[in-house]
């Protein structure tokens, strides 16, 4: 997490108080955008926390609207044809779906193409749906914004490359700065007859940028699909265990070996290997190209994948203030608690009794463990046998923003340990390598912590009890209120010496 989101004090302290039933972000709760670009148009419908959503819907066609612009300077006809084709199709499910009217945008391909207009004319005739064609600097804007839907500190570069063009765009402590577009997207550079000229030509251009923009060199936010495609590919060169991309973490070194990866081997063979469509596959040597120039100028200590972009940039525009500044961890946790577990609110009382055991934790991993004290219980419906497999996926797999790699691991190990006390012979015991011995048994610690708390299902008003921890003296002592006192049966009494017995400490019961 690039820092800590803005918190609010109220019963939440640290967190504040959710926003998403809100009255202001109540009709935020189901939105539609629609993303008219150069390779790909896409329907998303966002649903459920709005500061950080479900995707309730996603569905992309790989028109080719930008193929052979370079030499015609006019929309494929074959694209245009099976753009129109999504877009009636998006349109009739919106009203299906009975939700509010679609937004939809169109980037460097219509907005450059001689019979763009007539297009977005085409368009309103046979749908009703209106394009909204934006410059390269909004392009740059919106996509800056998606990245400050899942980072809300972000600090460093944007870049997000379309098939027809390449936006960068600064931001700092999560506010954006200066927006440029250019035209390096893949389908553009198809143009070049001599690799010479238009190596010269990305860097040139590249440059230039730079020359503008920088220097910013914390992060480079990567977004876009051929980004992804490249990341993809770094994951399977280095055997990458979780198959994640939004958050996955580059180096400089980690680039450059991959691109040269890529080089080396053969297309098609590379395509199945990493799951990679063959459309998308055909600009990935090209985006490697910029990618290498980018990375060579801006030489940023890190890279980071976005999956979130203009489409979510397009949500983010429509948010109130107040809700911007949330912590999307913790707004889609409460959300899930709210929607899924059995006694909706029990996540802050557990949160509040488990906190002594991690008090000299720094805040960011503490609203880690607040996440996992309110995702606790939202996998109860699964079978007992299988509740530790099914949290771990819920979290490793789930669109989560403002989470690492990291965290995801660490909250699944936590909430594995929720339901069951050992971990060793689980099938996804190759994605602990992620984290360092000291955080699998700080989750170890928080996951049987929560196992025990659990169980002490008091009236919310009058508490469950306090823990007392001294980690000098390695003592645990255990303070019940008179109506858990009752509740401290004896399987709650083995868990609460299943945790003693992890932090390797005496207990003390009052």
């Amino acid at each position: 997490m690039d820092g800590t989101p803005e918190t609010h004090g109220d019963d939440w302290d640290p967190f504040g108080r959710p926003l998403f039933d809100d009255p202001a972000a109540e009709w935020l709760k189901r939105v539609g955008v629609v993303d008219v670009g150069s390779n790909s148009v896409r329907l998303v419908i966002f649903d459920g926390a709005a500061r950080s959503p479900a995707y309730f819907y996603n569905e992309k066609i790989m028109a080719g609207l930008g193929a052979g612009f370079a030499e015609t300077g006019r929309l494929n006809p074959e694209g245009r044809k099976r753009a129109l084709a999504a877009l009636k199709r998006f349109q009739l499910l919106a009203e299906d779906f009975r939700m509010a009217p679609l937004t939809a945008v169109a980037t460097a391909a219509v907005r450059n193409a001689e019979d763009g207009p007539e297009f977005c004319e085409e368009v309103l005739r046979e749908t009703g749906l209106k394009l909204w064609v934006i410059d390269g600097e909004e392009e740059a804007r919106l996509s800056a914004q998606g990245v400050l839907l899942g980072w809300p500190q972000a600090t460093g570069i944007v870049c997000d490359i379309g098939g027809s063009s390449m936006e960068l765009a600064s931001v700092a402590d999560g506010q954006i700065g200066t927006c440029l577009t250019s035209p390096l997207g893949p389908l553009q550079l198809q143009g070049f007859k001599s690799k010479k000229a238009r190596r010269a030509h990305i860097r040139e251009t590249i440059g230039a940028m730079w020359d503008r923009i920088g220097p910013h060199e914390e992060r480079l936010y990567l977004v876009g699909g051929s980004w992804r495609a490249i990341a993809r590919h770094d994951m399977v060169r280095r055997d990458y265990p979780l198959r994640v991309l939004h958050e996955y973490r580059m180096t400089r070194k980690d680039v450059g070996e991959t691109l040269k990866w890529i080089a080396a081997n053969d297309p098609s063979d590379l395509a199945a290997r990493t799951g990679t469509s063959s459309t998308r596959m055909a600009l990935v040597p090209l985006a490697s190209e910029v990618l290498k120039e980018l990375v060579s100028i801006l030489k940023p200590r890190e890279i980071a994948i976005s999956s979130y972009g203009i489409r979510e940039g397009m949500l983010y525009q429509q948010m109130p203030e107040q809700l911007r500044r949330r912590d999307p961890l913790i707004e889609a946790c409460r959300f899930a608690e709210t929607k899924d577990a059995r006694r909706p609110g029990f996540g802050r009382a557990l949160y509040r009794f488990v906190k002594p055991l991690f008090a000299e934790m720094p805040p960011a991993r503490q609203r880690v463990v607040k996440a996992a004290c309110l995702l606790h219980d939202v996998s109860w419906r699964a079978h007992p046998d299988y509740r530790h497999e099914a949290c771990f996926d819920y979290v490793t797999r789930a669109s989560l923003g403002g989470l690492t790699h990291g965290q995801r691991i660490f909250l699944g190990v936590a909430l594995l340990h929720r339901y069951k006390n050992s971990r060793t012979g689980i099938h996804f015991q190759h994605l602990f390598d992620v984290l360092t011995e000291a955080e699998l048994h700080q989750a170890e610690v928080l996951g049987k912590a929560m196992r025990f708390g659990s169980m002490l299902t008091a009236d919310l008003e009058q508490g469950i009890g306090q823990l007392g921890w001294s980690p000098r003296k390695k003592r645990l002592e255990l303070n019940l209120s008179d109506r858990a006192r009752d509740l401290y049966g004896e399987v709650a009494e083995a868990r609460f010496r299943s945790l003693a017995a992890t932090l390797g400490a005496e207990t003390k019961v009052s």
